[in-house]
């Protein structure tokens, strides 16, 4: 049963990445941990917190927040009905990115799916910003980030980006090829080229080594010459191919990377039209595992 966690501020762009995470996940047995944080300012007093009509202010916001959480778990089971979903529904006074990374590492989450802005949000941005919290700081569980307003739709057609500078190991791609296996969905391989020359001999190494990785599933490499900021690349590749869903790896100086460092006014155009799948680059705690791919990878290929 997969383990799944989906932060909400009962936004309408949080409750649109709920809808979207039960029709993704509705022919799996699953278990959605509803997350909703407060962290109410409290004046300082001697004795107690203030009070209002005759109730604590953290008490009244923690009241609040599990109403909330109760709320919508009772909307998900009206409308979907699904026997295969169960919920859990945490109310924690705390930061949202710190309890989410609590959460990972407590639950064994498999996966977050979030919406890219809160109530607060401004359609302008790329992301909103807890969203971009989530991504650079959670590094053992991928982030499954979901525009406002978009319609579900059956990730049929998957698109990779990457540029091949890094070696990918079998353990970091599970989550794209899991999706893509789930849908019977074909993986367009994208690199975004700066210029006319061709890979290098490390590119060409690691290209060869991710399509192995594909093993059954269809894909194709697609090289786009780069428009003015990969993410409006990677926009106008998504339209012309009908893409539903873009991966990206997260590591230092990856397309992600990038991505969240360009300037605003180049990001407009993007600011994440299909969901966005954020994998981590394994972490510290996986280093054994990496270390033992590359050397049973290094034996395959000198067969």
């Amino acid at each position: 049963m997969q383990k799944i966690l989906v932060p909400t501020d009962f936004s309408e762009n949080a409750w649109n990445a709920i809808d979207y995470a039960m029709q993704l996940f509705r022919d799996r047995e699953c278990t959605f941990y509803l997350l909703n944080t407060y962290t109410p300012v409290i004046p300082s007093s001697r004795f107690m917190a203030k009070m209002i009509d005759g109730v604590r202010i953290v008490d009244a916001v923690r009241d609040s927040s599990q109403r909330g959480l109760q709320k919508t778990v009772d909307k998900i089971k009206s409308k979907y009905k699904n026997p295969l979903h169960q919920f859990e529904t945490i109310s924690s006074f705390n930061l949202l990115v710190e309890e989410v990374k609590d959460m990972v590492d407590c639950f064994g989450i498999d996966l977050i799916i979030t919406g890219t802005k809160g109530a607060s949000g401004i359609d302008e941005i790329f992301m909103g910003s807890n969203t971009v919290r989530i991504i650079k700081s959670v590094k053992k569980c991928p982030i499954l980030a979901i525009p406002h307003h978009f319609d579900y739709v059956t990730p049929s057609e998957i698109a990779f980006a990457t540029d091949f500078n890094r070696f990918y190991t079998q353990s970091e791609l599970t989550p794209l090829l899991d999706m893509a296996r789930m849908f019977h969905a074909t993986i367009r391989i994208v690199h975004v080229q700066y210029g006319i020359k061709a890979l290098s001999e490390l590119q060409q190494f690691n290209l060869n080594m991710l399509r192995r990785y594909m093993g059954d599933v269809e894909h194709y490499v697609h090289t786009v010459s780069e428009l003015h900021s990969v993410s409006q690349t990677l926009e106008i590749f998504s339209k012309e191919l009908d893409i539903h869903l873009l991966a990206l790896l997260n590591y230092q100086h990856s397309y992600m990377e990038k991505m969240t460092r360009e300037p605003i006014v180049k990001k407009t155009a993007f600011h994440t039209q299909i969901p966005l799948l954020v994998i981590p680059e394994l972490g510290m705690e996986g280093a054994s595992a990496k270390i033992k791919d590359r050397a049973q990878e290094h034996t395959t290929v000198n067969r």
